[in-house]
């Protein structure tokens, strides 16, 4: 048992040392570059949520606004992709 909690305590050190650099790496980052990663996760986390609704659509007219804004949405992450 004490061995599990061992290994459970360096994985969490692991991890814990793994999101400080993540971290660290950020603060080199220019505002330009932050705000481009915030936007392109902002469209991310929108075109799931899209999807979700998507599946659980059944109103074609609502279905077609929801494929719209899909269609948006991968145009400007491809377009912050193409940036880098």
């Amino acid at each position: 048992m004490a061995r599990g909690w061992e290994s459970k305590a360096v994985e969490s050190q692991m991890d814990d040392a793994a999101a400080h650099t993540s971290i660290r790496h950020e603060q080199h980052l220019s505002n330009e570059e932050r705000l481009r990663r915030a936007r392109h996760n902002n469209f991310v986390l929108s075109r799931t949520r899209v999807l979700f609704e998507l599946e659980a659509c059944s109103n074609p007219r609502f279905r077609a606004q929801l494929e719209s804004e899909l269609a948006f949405l991968d145009a400007e992450i491809r377009k912050l992709e193409a940036d880098v």
